[in-house]
């Protein structure tokens, strides 16, 4: 009796001005070849973040799916992370 585990990237889309990536992931149990269990779970991808000191650090996606990680790579431009900081320093300063 086998039991594997496989989890999958089987749906992402770019929403909003600032290009966040929601990637929907299926993990499959089997046994014996056979499934057994689906589940879903959802994350939302942002360009980057704020640290501290409120520098910009990019978003690490090297461990991403490889799809995943070339939309980022495409449509993450610094343009749009400009606009993101902006948008985030705005936030934080209650603006």
């Amino acid at each position: 009796m086998a039991i594997t585990k496989e989890i999958i990237v089987d749906k992402f889309e770019v929403v909003g001005d600032f290009k966040h990536i929601q990637v929907r992931e299926v993990t499959v149990i089997k046994e014996d070849g056979v499934e057994i269990s689906r589940s879903n779970h959802r994350k939302v991808l942002e360009c980057g973040s704020l640290d501290n000191d409120k520098n910009f650090v990019d978003t690490d996606v090297s461990s991403e799916d490889a799809s995943v990680k070339a939309t980022a790579d495409a449509i993450w431009t610094q343009a749009i992370k400009d606009a993101y900081k902006v948008q985030l320093v705005k936030e934080e300063s209650g603006g």
